[in-house]
């Protein structure tokens, strides 16, 4: 192991895995140098107070587990965390042009008019699947279909992967999206039977069963802000566009920052960046972007929709965390959160907050829409599903034009590239939402994995 306080680490990249891995790397006594080419650190993760409104650009919550529960610790924001609303247990997704509960038990399950009789008979009967051993990877789709139906496809699957991915299950890769379900089948045969076996490991580990949803007093950005003011002062370059990286012992990195070029030696470099930046990157003396193709991997657009109207104007009760809308419904929306019912102080008094997205790889033309178009694209929607009348009181809208990357099917052609680049340099670490998953919790644990590794070697 490295001697920690003689080590000067830089990390390109300051969203949530960036910060996360400089924080625990300072903690440990390293210097390190943060570079970020934009004007503020944080990424995607971005809170807004505004006018009595609190909305959020990106990510809208976060799950409490283990990672996130130290890390918050470690900031000492345990103050700051304010749990989800009771009601946000209910979700909804859209049959028939309405909301209809998600069934949360099996009692629930039975009586639901979401799936019809032949898709409840299906889960008890897949509990009896053998296990197999597929030899080529397939569809989140294609799985759930040889093992259920095609209704649990179109009025499950896919309004989850359009929430989570705001992605298309006929494209996404199981074992590289959600790798649960194909150790499962692997194991078990039966995905039911496979999934309870390991929610009865990670509790016989003490990790407990599914972390409760959050949020801070703030925002999420509470938490980038945070990670950020707690580096050593001077260690976060902003508008710092690291251009060349020239491999070595030391590294060196070469940078523009506010127009002027600059460069530094480097005991470790972290990369940390989005999949375009890793793209762009110029690796070595001959002007080689060994990642160039990662600019390939899908990401679609998408349209965020914060709206908030007077109470009066939403006839639905919003009992809720939101509702996901399956694309056999063919609605423009991917989905609508119930905002000021998730978390409070997110509206006014006598107000509500609704957030809804457009676009993904469903739909990612609607994504470009200016915000005019767009309400006038989604108002039909919103007066079947919410119950909304006239137009919002308080709009605000973000366009993410290469928004979420897709773990699509033969994703392991980027995953190997990472590994083989690191295999070629040492002391180089890369990790993020493109390599390591996509959710905030994804990105801290990369965080930590990159600082443990940069520690180790």
């Amino acid at each position: 192991m490295s001697d920690a306080t003689s080590t000067h680490v830089a990390i390109v990249g300051a969203g949530i895995t960036g910060l996360t891995a400089a924080f625990h790397l300072a903690r440990r006594g390293c210097r390190v140098t943060v570079f970020e080419k934009g004007p503020q650190p944080g990424g995607s993760i971005r809170s807004t107070a505004e006018e009595g409104w609190l909305y959020e650009s990106g990510p809208n919550s976060l799950q409490y587990g283990k990672d996130i529960k130290q890390l918050v610790s470690d900031l000492g924001l345990e103050s700051s965390v304010v749990p989800a609303n009771p009601l946000a247990k209910r979700r909804f997704v859209v049959r028939g042009g309405k909301f209809v509960q998600v069934p949360s038990s099996p009692p629930a399950f039975l009586k639901t008019s979401l799936f019809g009789l032949r898709t409840k008979l299906s889960l008890p009967l897949e509990m009896f699947s053998r296990p197999r051993v597929r030899t080529t990877d397939l569809s989140l789709a294609e799985l759930v279909r040889s093992h259920f139906t095609q209704e649990l496809v179109d009025y499950a699957v896919n309004p989850l992967v359009a929430g989570i991915y705001a992605g298309d299950p006929e494209k996404l890769s199981v074992r590289h999206s959600f790798r649960m379900l194909w150790e499962a089948e692997r194991s078990h045969g039966s995905l039911i039977r496979g999934m309870m076996a390991g929610a009865k490991a990670r509790k016989a580990a003490g990790e407990g069963g599914i972390p409760p949803i959050v949020s801070f007093t703030g925002g999420l950005q509470t938490l980038t802000d945070t990670l950020a003011a707690k580096l050593p002062a001077g260690s976060l370059k902003l508008n710092a566009a690291v251009e060349t990286l020239l491999p070595g012992q030391p590294h060196r990195l070469v940078w523009k920052q506010d127009g002027q070029t600059q460069s530094g030696e480097f005991d470790a470099v972290v990369l940390a960046a989005p999949a375009g930046a890793l793209a762009q990157l110029t690796i070595g003396t001959l002007g080689e972007r060994p990642l160039a193709s990662l600019e390939n991997i899908p990401h679609p657009p998408v349209s965020s929709l914060f709206l908030g109207y007077r109470r009066d104007q939403v006839a639905h009760p919003l009992d809720g965390f939101g509702g996901l809308v399956p694309a056999v419904e063919r609605r423009n929306v991917l989905g609508i959160l119930f905002s000021s019912t998730l978390f409070p102080n997110r509206a006014p008094d006598g107000h509500v907050a609704l957030t809804v997205f457009i676009g993904g790889m469903r739909q990612p033309e609607l994504a470009r829409l200016t915000s005019s178009e767009l309400l006038a694209k989604i108002d039909q929607d919103l007066r079947d599903l919410a119950g909304v009348s006239g137009a919002p009181v308080f709009l605000r809208h973000t366009f993410w034009p290469r928004a979420i990357p897709q773990y699509v099917l033969g994703y392991e052609r980027w995953q190997e590239q990472f590994t083989a680049l690191e295999n070629r340099h040492a002391r180089l670490f890369i990790g993020g939402n493109a390599r390591d998953g996509i959710s905030v919790p994804d990105c801290v644990k990369s965080g930590l994995r990159l600082a443990e590794r940069a520690l180790d070697k």
